[in-house]
């Protein structure tokens, strides 16, 4: 049976140049970086090599890169270390860049966040800050005037990601930047699914914090990075020793860090792969609102990262299609690989109005540099007369229990 990968939103294969990068630091070259003889400055010239290497895809400098265990880790440590450093507890004098003695912080961020910004939020709020989260438009797009209209004095942060995990469409980053600069206000933006598949520029961006996370273009899990603009005032997330000049404690995953860096390099270079990776998601959904009646694109079809395509099947309950396609060889996901199992609707689509039904009927597909001309020939062969079946399915069910 052929097998077809196209869920690489949720994470993509690790590349060989990358794993054969991490290899000698598991073995040969296992010091701590932290350590001042020989074995450790190996290790420690390693980390840098990989902090120039992520410094130079972002266009940042090395000394604004810190390591972390992942995209989760530096959303918690954006949201919490912002609201921290700003002095704001409930009932306090606020702070940050709009505002002043005014009160409780005040963060700005949008319905359609990944749930380590979500989350965040949340609790942040049941401790006394206050949140205002941003609607999107049916295109899964944030309006920057209502971003403005949201902003207060007491504005400490606005929070808002690159590209949506779900609907691959890429919020107005540039505007939303160059909004917070003139207010003065910490800018972040969880650039998971955008770093390593469209062009990161911190400096144009007018970005003050960004997250990303290695797995995400062809690096190992459970590594990632922060970005941090040269004088962003941001508490630790995690405390004990004086790890990446004091913001984030715990030994260094040489290993994992390495790969990171690599990945990065390799990520550098393949960028003008774009054009080939949209071409071929533009295959798979035209073929597929040709071929399958009650099929639509969820989400803007122009303002997205080149891989993602998110579409929606009438009849069809997506975790059904998803098992069937397996079934199949064909691997795709019924939204984000972190929600997957839930019971309730996708929050990315029913913040774009998809009513519940819709949303449960949604299927997204990411393809990556893997993915080929000939993968999505097979997927078109194959999921028609899969959705056809379980269409039929539901409509004998339907009639079963209305006798």
């Amino acid at each position: 049976m052929r097998h077809v990968y196209l869920d690489n939103a949720a994470t993509s294969p690790l590349a060989p140049e990358v794993f054969e990068a991490m290899k000698p630091y598991f073995m040969e070259q296992f010091g701590n970086a932290s350590s001042v003889h020989w074995y450790g400055q190996q290790a420690k010239a390693a980390v840098e090599e990989a902090r120039a290497q992520v410094a130079r895809l972002l266009n940042a400098r090395p000394a604004e890169v810190i390591f972390t265990s992942g995209g989760t880790e530096s959303d918690n440590e954006a949201l919490f270390g912002v609201v921290e450093a700003a002095g704001s507890r409930p009932g306090g004098n606020g702070g940050g860049g709009a505002g002043g003695d005014t009160g409780p912080a005040h963060i700005i961020t949008t319905t359609i966040e990944h749930h380590a910004v979500l989350h965040s939020a949340q609790v942040l709020e049941r401790r006394g800050v206050a949140v205002t989260y941003l609607p999107v438009g049916a295109d899964g797009i944030v309006d920057p005037a209502d971003l403005e209209r949201a902003i207060r004095p007491e504005t400490v942060l606005i929070s808002v990601m690159f590209a949506n995990n779900e609907l691959g469409t890429v919020q107005p980053v540039e505007e939303i930047g160059r909004i917070a600069r003139e207010r003065g206000i910490c800018f972040h933006t969880d650039a998971v699914q955008a770093v390593g598949k469209i062009p990161v520029d911190v400096e144009q961006l007018r970005l003050d914090l960004l997250s990303l996370s290695a797995h995400k273009f062809h690096g190992p899990k459970g590594t990632g990075a922060m970005y941090i603009r040269k004088g962003t005032n941001l508490a630790p997330l995690i405390y004990g020793g004086h790890h990446e000049r004091d913001r984030r404690a715990g030994t260094e995953n040489v290993p994992g860090i390495v790969g990171l860096g690599k990945a990065a390099a390799l990520a550098s270079a393949c960028l003008e792969c774009s054009a080939r990776l949209a071409a071929l998601r533009d295959q798979l959904e035209n073929g597929l609102l040709t071929r399958v009646p009650g099929t639509a694109v969820n989400g803007d079809r122009a303002r997205r990262v080149p891989g993602t395509a998110n579409l929606r099947f009438d009849g069809v309950e997506a975790g059904s299609l998803v098992i069937a396609l397996d079934l199949q060889g064909i691997a795709c996901s019924a939204g984000s690989a972190c929600s997957s199992g839930s019971a309730t609707p996708s929050h990315v689509l029913t913040a774009i109005g998809l009513s519940a039904d819709q949303a449960r009927s949604s299927v997204r597909f990411s393809l990556g540099h893997s993915t080929t001309t000939e993968d999505v020939e097979y997927t078109l062969e194959i999921l028609p007369p899969v959705v056809e079946q379980l269409r039929e399915e539901s409509r004998k069910s339907r009639v079963k229990s209305q006798k």
